[in-house]
């Protein structure tokens, strides 16, 4: 990395930020991959381990349970050890649970092999709002977190679209050597991260925000939760990872339920995470704060159209349902936590506390999506009731969006 145009104050120059922005995309793409990891082989997973709809459903959800103990804490370690060695760190962890699922060979070792993945995901996830936080200001910020929120979708698209086609033919048909290769992929991001964040200019990302006795963690949590629109965050947060992990997970089976060979609705399941990297690009600058709460309640009636489309079938409903998805998922995150970073009241220095606080939220909607789906199919034998639950969760995500407008003015 050479030094060019020097970047803001105490700020690595710009092209040393944007490759450690890489980097953080390299991390981001590999936590995608290991999220949606289990999605293409559901249907070999439950026959052979002879689970349920309901049972395979938990373990989809349990490290979103673990993921909400453990957020908070991870947002305040954060703080404290910065997002350089926190980031290898959580990169690690993610790996270590791709790399023990594949290894699973009954209920409760899946079980905990994916529980793993809820102590490492809030590590990455907090760390990368910060991390941008602290080498990015301006019009660039909103970019810079539009870019690196294309690495989950684009993690998922190499899952979904090289599942079935390639690598399960490739490996035997056998859906742990393909769990194991993916977690392979894991590692060498986590290492790539390690090489880059030796450089000097990577030491930024281990100063503290702000200077100045640090207050304990009740204490941050507690001033927290006493801004009006750090609370409405937190319950949209439940909603938009409701609607984004129930589909995330559920999607491929979803698409094959409805009549699709598994190596087609992988790529079908791909539309969706294709449309959400353009999303992540372009919708994010458009955050300014006179309209990103005019664009979150249209992302949020993307969700819920998105919901009724795939629930009216095959045609041209689907794709507009799968675009539609593409551009709610994408972007209802980002804005919001581009929101919640730049609240007054929160900030660089809270960064990392707001962002674990907004992440312990968001996976009781990340776990309950999944499971709900799960349990509405084995009590109605279909997934019609689970898309109409998202459809309400969309209205009332966009409902929410003009209230935290009024609450912010």
């Amino acid at each position: 990395m050479t030094a060019t145009t020097a970047g803001p104050a105490g700020m690595p120059a710009s092209a040393e930020r944007w490759i450690l922005l890489f980097g953080i995309w390299l991390l981001y793409v590999c936590f995608g991959m290991t999220t949606v990891s289990l999605a293409p082989v559901v249907g070999p997973i439950t026959r052979d381990l002879g689970l349920s709809h309901g049972a395979m459903g938990s373990v989809l959800g349990i490290w979103q349970l673990v993921y909400i103990v453990a957020a908070i804490p991870c947002g305040t370690l954060l703080d404290r050890l910065g997002a350089r060695r926190a980031l290898f760190i959580g990169a690690m962890i993610v790996a270590a649970s791709g790399l023990a699922r594949g290894f699973a060979d009954d209920y409760w070792t899946l079980l905990l092999a994916v529980g793993l993945f809820g102590i490492g995901g809030p590590i990455v996830s907090s760390g990368a709002p910060k991390a941008v936080a602290q080498l990015f200001t301006g019009s660039q910020r909103g970019f810079a977190m539009g870019i690196y929120m294309t690495g989950p979708p684009m993690g998922a698209m190499i899952v979904l679209s090289l599942t079935h086609p390639v690598a399960m033919p490739m490996l035997g048909h056998d859906w742990q050597r393909v769990l194991q290769l993916w977690s392979l992929a894991a590692f060498a991001g986590a290492g790539i991260w390690l090489l880059l964040a030796l450089h000097p200019a990577a030491r930024r990302l281990d100063e503290p925000a702000g200077t100045g006795p640090r207050p304990r963690q009740a204490e941050v949590i507690g001033s927290l939760l006493k801004l009006p629109a750090v609370r409405l965050l937190l319950l949209m947060a439940v909603g938009i990872f409701s609607f984004n992990h129930g589909l995330n997970n559920w999607l491929p089976e979803l698409l094959r339920h409805d009549g699709m060979s598994a190596a087609t609705a992988g790529y079908w399941a791909t539309v969706p995470t294709a449309v959400g990297i353009v999303g992540s690009l372009l919708i994010p600058r458009l955050a300014t704060p006179e309209r990103r709460f005019v664009l979150l309640a249209g992302l949020g009636l993307s969700a819920m159209l998105a919901s009724l489309m795939l629930e009216a079938g095959g045609g041209p409903a689907l794709m507009l349902g799968l675009v539609l998805q593409g551009i709610a998922r994408s972007s209802l995150m980002t804005v919001a936590i581009l929101t919640l970073v730049e609240t007054r009241g929160v900030g660089e220095k809270q960064a990392g506390a707001a962002s674990g606080l907004f992440f312990a939220a968001a996976e009781v909607g990340g776990a309950g999506g999944p499971i709900l789906l799960g349990v509405l199919y084995d009590a109605t034998g279909g997934f019609d009731s689970g898309l109409y639950l998202l459809a309400g969760i969309g209205a009332l995500l966009a409902v929410a969006a003009l209230r935290l407008r009024r609450i912010s003015r």
